[in-house]
């Protein structure tokens, strides 16, 4: 009863006066502004919002099913015109000697959006190639795998490579240049390290901390740890 109720005065509210003055014909029907949608004003060529927020709109539309009502609201975007006509079939016979459930037309265009999958209940994955987004990991992980095989190949080879070469050997062949540049570098007058021993020594020390290979260079050349910090 509540729900009827609050039906009856929706119409009332907005059709009250119109249905009274206006007689019912066949051929003419009254025409009302859509309440449920924005209104254009003619003057001024402004918006405005629609009378009705979408949460009334969609407490009017629960009353109206729960009264088997649903033909006497306007079409909106809580409700469809598809709804609307099926809504006609199943109307209320004891209402439609009632004043106030007199057929009006309604002014105003409802711009429907038509979604892709609506029909078979499926909006969300409708034609979309993959159906679930998925964690990041996953999506990047064809990219890491191709990029991991890329690497992995020949990495046999490449260790064995590796472990050919003694770290000692190489360590010893980097002290003997080290102090052949040290040595020329004390012949000059400044008996400070060129631009070209410092470059030397910063590109052989650091093969050797990538080798894992510590000699005693830093303990017999004390100026190696100044230059490597800059």
């Amino acid at each position: 009863m509540a729900a009827l109720q609050a039906i009856k005065q929706f119409r009332i509210r907005e059709l009250g006066s119109l249905l009274k003055t206006t007689p019912v014909a066949t051929n003419a029907l009254p025409k009302v502004t859509n309440p449920f949608l924005p209104f254009k004003n003619p003057e001024s060529g402004r918006w405005a919002p629609p009378k009705y927020s979408l949460r009334r709109q969609a407490e009017l539309i629960k009353h109206a099913r729960a009264s088997n009502t649903l033909h006497l609201l306007p079409p909106g975007p809580k409700l469809r015109s598809k709804e609307l006509q099926s809504a006609f079939a199943a109307a209320a016979k004891d209402l439609a000697q009632e004043w106030w459930t007199g057929k009006v037309q309604w002014e105003g265009e409802l711009k429907e959006k038509v979604v892709p999958g609506a029909e078979f209940g499926n909006r969300l994955y409708a034609g979309k190639k993959v159906m679930f987004k998925g964690h990041k990991w996953e999506r990047t992980m064809a990219e890491r795998m191709k990029k991991r095989k890329l690497l992995m190949k020949g990495m046999e080879a490449r260790i064995e490579r590796f472990k050919s070469v003694r770290t000692s050997d190489l360590a010893a062949r980097v002290d003997v240049v080290l102090t052949c540049c040290y040595n020329t570098d004390l012949q000059e007058e400044n008996s400070e390290p060129s631009q070209c021993t410092a470059e030397c020594i910063i590109f052989e020390t650091a093969i050797l901390v990538s080798m894992g290979a510590y000699t005693t260079s830093y303990f017999r050349f004390p100026f190696m740890l100044s230059i490597i910090c800059v």
